[in-house]
């Protein structure tokens, strides 16, 4: 649990820089992310207690520098504090420690398998995900749960459910701004996986031209038809 001292003024968000200023060497850290984001705002789109973070820092020790996940979930927290949306993570000012930290390895390491595991356990992350897409002979999707003060691995599996968020993570081969690989994805606790928004457009379109094609068959004008 983290402590922190309570008798002296704390930083809050705009005092602490937002990043790093540590880019990305990989697409893929900042694209698979930003895919299970997109998904949430689709199916949590009610839902208003809920925050994914994107290579955004993660503060949680006044004294300490920000970590930056590739991508990290918290559930209990308001999806927007402001107009300006959030600079970064305060977990003081949060008061709620994320529920699940993603890294995506590239050729470079950043001690995904070391120093940042160790660091997000500190913190107390209850759910840490390492997907290495260059992996061949090991699954490239370990998902570690947080036993205690240390992780242990909880699956190997695609899709595995994580009951305490509700859902479920995996990989999947498919399509994402035209670029046809495995990502990772969101499902349900059937193993359904959740379409990404342009499935959804996709699908929608279809629908709309399968009904047009029907009102032409019986001669009605789908133009007419408000």
């Amino acid at each position: 649990m983290l402590q922190y001292d309570l008798t002296r003024p704390l930083p809050t968000a705009k005092d602490l820089p937002d990043s790093d200023d540590t880019p990305v060497d990989n697409q893929l850290q900042h694209l698979i992310p930003g895919l299970l984001e997109a998904i949430l705002a689709l199916i949590w789109a009610m839902r208003q207690d809920w925050f994914f973070g994107v290579d955004m820092g993660v503060y949680y020790h006044p004294e300490q520098a920000a970590i930056v996940p590739d991508g990290f979930l918290s559930v209990g927290v308001p999806r927007v504090v402001d107009e300006g949306l959030r600079l970064s993570y305060v977990v003081w000012e949060e008061k709620k420690v994320p529920i699940l930290a993603l890294e995506v390895v590239s050729k470079t390491r950043r001690g995904e398998y070391s120093t940042k595991k160790d660091d997000y356990a500190n913190i107390g992350i209850l759910y840490y995900v390492i997907y290495n897409p260059l992996r061949k002979q090991k699954p490239p999707l370990e998902i570690h749960k947080l036993n205690g003060d240390e992780y242990e691995l909880y699956s190997l599996d695609s899709p595995t459910w994580l009951p305490e968020i509700g859902l479920g993570i995996g990989r999947e081969r498919g399509t994402y701004q035209g670029i046809e690989r495995e990502w990772l994805y969101w499902y349900d606790e059937k193993g359904t996986r959740y379409l990404t928004p342009e499935e959804r457009t996709k699908n929608a379109e279809e629908r709309a031209n399968i009904l047009a094609q029907q009102l032409q068959a019986l001669g009605i004008n789908p133009d007419t038809i408000a």
